[in-house]
């Protein structure tokens, strides 16, 4: 019987151990320093931008007014038929441009006579971004990997290289996060999550697996980036106190969502109202 309880106890200190180990981010404190650079703590989720409006989501109209107002920009990056890295965070155009079909499956010149949610905008190149911002406002790179093809992330990666402002990068997807941690691994980057199995469709292995930040062994991310509905979880908790990895929360869509999120997280994601300094 003693050995049993032994045994058991054993079994349970490895199953923690493990776990401890899968979860674990990036504990590196000189790249820590590195987060100076991320001071703003307000990022405008997509731009600034109201729908309806003239300044649509992901638009060089939504960069420009979150840039003038000094707010750091979260903006998703993916590739087009050509292999242009354009600003775009959907999958598929309907939603945005009222066309049928994937992003993925027009060249960039084709991309170019949609317009955006029925304004005169359309839908940028990274590069056209980057001039824009300049170093104004830091970045946050959502990197949006369609089909599991992580060219994406070498193109995006070129681009950036020659960027002199501020900018780090996430993905849902920790093999983005891995190509970055492999091949550039002086960018910040971070794993974005979510309570994904709230949702029938999400009820898989991967996606428990991708909840619960248990791929973390793979990217070592610099910082958690979560849905603030579920600030809850044991996983994402555990990176910010027991590591003091930092977290962000998106996306908060309301004045008293912020004032709730600054108990639980560092950086914040917003949308649809302007947060006071």
């Amino acid at each position: 019987m003693l050995f049993l309880i032994i045994f058991f106890v054993a079994l349970l200190i490895i199953i923690a151990l493990l776990y401890l180990y899968a979860i674990m981010p990036g504990v590196d404190r000189k790249r820590r320093g590195q987060f100076g650079d991320f001071a703003t703590v307000y990022y405008a989720h997509r731009g600034l931008h109201v729908t309806p409006g003239d300044a649509p989501e992901n638009s060089i109209a939504a960069f420009t007014l979150a840039a003038d107002q000094g707010f750091g920009i979260e903006l998703d990056i993916q590739l087009c038929k050509d292999g242009q890295v354009v600003v775009f965070h959907d999958e598929t155009l309907e939603r945005i441009c009222g066309v049928t079909g994937r992003l993925l499956d027009f060249s960039y010149e084709e991309l170019s006579e949609f317009t955006l949610c029925g304004t005169q905008e359309k839908i940028p190149l990274l590069k056209d971004v980057l001039d824009l911002v300049a170093g104004r406002v830091p970045l946050i790179i959502e990197y949006k990997i369609v089909d599991g093809d992580m060219t994406v992330c070498a193109l995006g990666d070129a681009l950036l290289r020659q960027y002199q402002g501020a900018y780090c990068i996430e993905s849902f997807h920790p093999f983005a996060l891995r190509w970055y941690r492999k091949n550039h691994p002086a960018v910040i980057r971070g794993q974005l999550a979510d309570r994904f199995t709230a949702k029938s469709e999400y009820r898989h292995l991967k996606y428990w697996l991708l909840q619960n930040l248990l791929l973390n062994f793979l990217t070592r991310p610099d910082f958690i980036a979560f849905n603030h509905e579920h600030r809850k979880m044991w996983s994402r908790s555990l990176c910010q106190k027991l590591w003091r990895n930092p977290a962000v929360a998106w996306t908060l869509y309301q004045p008293e969502e912020l004032t709730q999120a600054k108990k639980h997280f560092d950086w914040f994601i917003f949308e649809g109202f302007a947060p006071l300094p």
